[in-house]
C-alpha cells in the first residue's frame, strides 16, 4: 500500500493525543474527589486544553508547512512526553491546568500537520474522506484504551487516592514512542507548500478562506458539533457517578464504552462515505442522535442502582446511555472532509488550522454550559440542551451542502 508508513505514524500520533485530549473528563471527576474542587472550576480544565489548541491554530495555521510539518509533530509529541513524566509528582491543581495547556498547544501542532497530511498521501477524494473516516475512528479507539487504561489505576475505595497519576508513566513511554516512529519516517510535504508567497501571503491565504460562504457554513457546523461531542465526552464519567450512582472506575468505563461508539461510528462512516452523500450521512446521524437522546434520558431519571453493579448486571439505560454516541461519530469526519476536498492542497495547513480554532472553542464553550447546568440544575438538563445545537447543525449543513467553491489561484 502507498505510503503504508507515514499513514501508520499519523494513525499512532493521533492515538496518543486521543488518550491525553480526552482524560480531561477522568480527570475532571478525580480533582473533584482527591482536592474537592467545584464542578464549575473542575470545567475550566477544557478550557486550559481547548484555547491554546485556538489561539495556537490560529497563528501557526497559515504558515506550518514552511516550519515543517513533520517537524511541528516532532515538538508536539517531545512536549507531552516531558509533560506526562512530571505528572506523578504532582498533588496540586494548577499544575494539571498546566498539562493541559501543554496539550493543547501539543495537538493544535499535531492535527493541523496531520490533516494536511491527509491530503500528501492520499490521491482522490473518495480516498481522503475514507482515510479521514478511518482516522477520526482510529482516535476514537485510543479515547476508548485510554478510558479503560485511567480506570485500571482507580481506587473506588480510596476516593482521596493519587495512585492514578501512575498513568502518566505509561502515556509518557507512549509519547517517547511515537516520536522515535516518526523521526525515523520520511514524509514528502511539497505540496502542502505555496511556493509563490511569503508568510505575509500564506496568511492572506488563509484570511481569503473567510470570504467563502460555504467554509462559513462548515466552521459553524464544526463548532457546534463539537460543542455537544465534547460535552458527552467531558461530562459522562461525572453523570454516571453522581446521576446513575455507579462506582468510580465503572463511570470512566462508560467513557470508554462511548469511545468504542464512537469509533464503531467513524470506521463505519469509511464504508458509508463511498456509498452515500454526505449529506444524507449527516442528516441520519443528527436526526437519530436527537431521538435516541428523547428516548434515553428520561430513563435515568429516579434510578437506583446497588452499590455492588457492574458490567454484568447494570440496567439497561448504562449501556444504552454512551452507545447513542455511535449516531453522533461520522459527522466530524464527514463535514472535514467534505471542506478539505473542496480547496487545493496548498490551503488545507490554513483550512485545518480554522477546524482546529472553531472546534476549540466549541468543545470549551460546551463543556462550561453543561458544567454550569449540571451544577445548578440537573445531569439531564444539561444533555437535553444539546438538542438546540443540533438543530443549528442541521440547518446549517443543508445550506453547506447547496455551496460551491472556486478558489482564485
Amino acid at each position: 500500500m502507498k505510503n503504508l508508513n507515514i499513514k501508520a505514524v499519523l494513525f499512532l500520533n493521533y492515538f496518543v493525543f486521543a488518550i491525553l485530549l480526552n482524560s480531561v473528563g477522568t480527570v475532571i471527576l478525580q480533582v473533584q474527589q482527591n482536592f474537592g474542587i467545584s464542578k464549575s472550576s473542575a470545567s475550566v480544565l477544557e478550557g486550559f486544553k481547548d484555547l491554546p489548541i485556538a489561539i495556537c491554530s490560529f497563528i501557526l495555521a497559515s504558515f506550518l508547512p514552511k516550519i515543517g510539518i513533520k517537524k511541528s509533530m516532532l515538538i508536539a509529541l517531545l512536549l507531552v512526553s516531558c509533560m506526562c513524566f512530571v505528572m506523578p509528582f504532582t498533588n496540586d491543581f494548577w499544575v494539571f491546568k498546566l498539562l493541559f495547556a501543554t496539550v493543547g498547544v501539543s495537538f493544535a501542532l499535531i492535527k493541523i500537520s496531520v490533516f494536511t497530511s491527509i491530503g500528501l498521501v492520499t490521491e482522490t477524494d473518495k480516498e481522503h474522506s475514507s482515510f479521514m473516516g478511518f482516522l477520526e475512528g482510529f482516535f476514537m479507539i485510543g479515547v476508548l484504551a485510554g478510558n479503560i487504561l485511567f480506570s485500571l489505576y482507580i481506587d473506588d475505595h480510596n476516593p482521596k487516592s493519587t495512585e492514578w497519576l501512575n498513568v502518566y508513566w505509561v502515556l509518557g513511554g507512549l509519547s517517547t514512542l511515537s516520536f522515535l516512529f516518526l523521526f525515523f519516517s520520511k514524509l514528502n510535504e511539497q505540496e502542502a507548500k505555496s511556493e509563490k508567497t511569503d508568510l505575509l501571503g500564506d496568511l492572506k491565504n488563509s484570511v481569503s478562506l473567510f470570504s467563502y460562504k460555504k467554509v462559513l457554513c462548515f466552521l459553524l457546523c464544526a463548532f457546534l458539533f463539537v460543542l455537544v461531542e465534547q460535552s458527552f465526552q467531558t461530562w459522562t464519567p461525572t453523570f454516571y457517578k453522581e446521576i446513575l450512582k455507579v462506582p468510580t472506575s465503572m463511570s470512566i468505563q462508560a467513557g470508554a464504552v462511548l469511545a468504542g461508539a464512537f469509533a464503531l461510528g467513524r470506521f463505519l462512516s469509511g464504508f458509508f462515505s463511498k456509498k452515500f452523500s454526505w449529506i444524507y450521512v449527516v442528516s441520519f446521524c443528527v436526526v437519530g442522535f436527537a431521538i435516541s437522546l428523547l428516548l434515553v434520558l428520561p430513563l435515568t431519571h429516579n434510578i437506583h442502582i446497588d452499590t455492588n453493579t457492574n458490567w454484568m448486571n447494570a440496567p439497561l439505560v448504562v449501556y444504552l446511555f454512551p452507545l447513542m454516541g455511535g449516531l453522533l461519530a461520522p459527522i466530524y469526519p464527514s463535514i472535514n472532509s467534505v471542506i478539505l476536498a473542496s480547496i487545493p492542497k496548498y490551503l488545507h495547513s490554513a483550512m485545518s488550522g480554522l477546524i482546529v480554532v472553531f472546534s476549540a472553542i466549541g468543545g470549551t464553550i460546551g463543556s462550561i454550559i453543561t458544567g454550569f447546568v449540571f451544577q445548578e440544575f440537573s445531569g439531564q438538563q444539561a444533555f437535553y440542551l444539546s438538542l438546540i445545537p443540533l438543530s443549528l447543525l442541521i440547518t446549517s449543513a443543508v445550506f453547506m451542502n447547496k455551496l460551491k467553491i472556486n478558489p482564485k489561484k
